[in-house]
């Protein structure tokens, strides 16, 4: 399942982050390169969480390798859900480097991040050697990124939802420029015809599932910031008990 589906980005690998021409620094500016920035993380993580096995890695591009977007899902004991680290970088300075943690829905690659966005610099002189240490907190916090898309995840799956009452929350998802009038039918039609059996449940929980399937199609710019906007609604409407009359 491709990482990113909108229009003008492809799926990649490591090494074809590896082959993309990194620009030249100036005296302002310092670029970070997609490849090394993956690797560090991979390998950051893979020392800081013991506890959890590298199990693979998704990379996207955009504007011909100038936005770069990827995700390292590792696993424990658990088989349903993967501790995620989301990130993305750019070439062309539209974008600083930024990492925000989650979880990963092992079925259908489905992203859930909670929390904010951890480490966002621009890249300025100092970038290389400030992301490292700002990636190291990254990864110290995703541990207790992942417990809580853990519990939010029970919480969801025992709330019933019937059309209505989905419908409701497509709308207000919508007007909350959380997803787009393009990925309102791709949410209505995974809610009605859900593309895997584990959603097939009437429950919150497959709303968010289908919701992210549409936040597939986010472009690098946008896709972590959309991703924590839907965890923040839909886990703050069902704390507070209700649905929009």
């Amino acid at each position: 399942m491709s990482l990113l589906l909108h229009c003008g980005a492809e799926s990649a690998n490591l090494e074809d982050l590896k082959a993309i021409t990194i620009p030249e620094p100036t005296k302002t500016y310092r670029p970070v390169g997609h490849y090394d920035f993956a690797n560090m993380l991979r390998g950051m993580a893979s020392s800081i969480l013991p506890n959890f096995t590298h199990v693979k890695s998704q990379f996207g591009l955009a504007r011909a390798g100038d936005q770069m977007f990827g995700v390292h899902t590792f696993q424990n004991s658990h088989t349903d859900l993967g501790l995620s680290i989301g990130f993305r970088n750019s070439y062309d300075r539209s974008l600083s480097a930024a990492i925000a943690v989650g979880a990963s829905v092992f079925v259908c690659d489905n992203m859930c991040l909670a929390g904010d966005i951890t480490v966002m610099r621009k890249h300025t002189l100092n970038v290389n050697q400030d992301l490292e240490q700002l990636a190291i907190t990254a990864i110290l916090k995703s541990r207790s990124a992942y417990y809580q898309v853990r519990e939010d995840a029970g919480r969801m799956k025992a709330i019933d939802l019937d059309n209505d009452e989905a419908y409701k929350l497509m709308g207000l998802l919508y007007g909350h420029g959380v997803i787009t009038p393009r990925q309102v039918p791709i949410v209505k039609r995974e809610w009605l015809t859900p593309s895997h059996d584990e959603f097939k449940g009437r429950s919150m929980w497959s709303l968010y599932n289908a919701a992210t399937e549409a936040l597939k199609s986010s472009p690098p710019r946008t896709i972590m910031e959309k991703h924590l906007q839907l965890h923040h609604m839909i886990t703050q409407h069902h704390q507070a008990g209700s649905l929009p009359a």
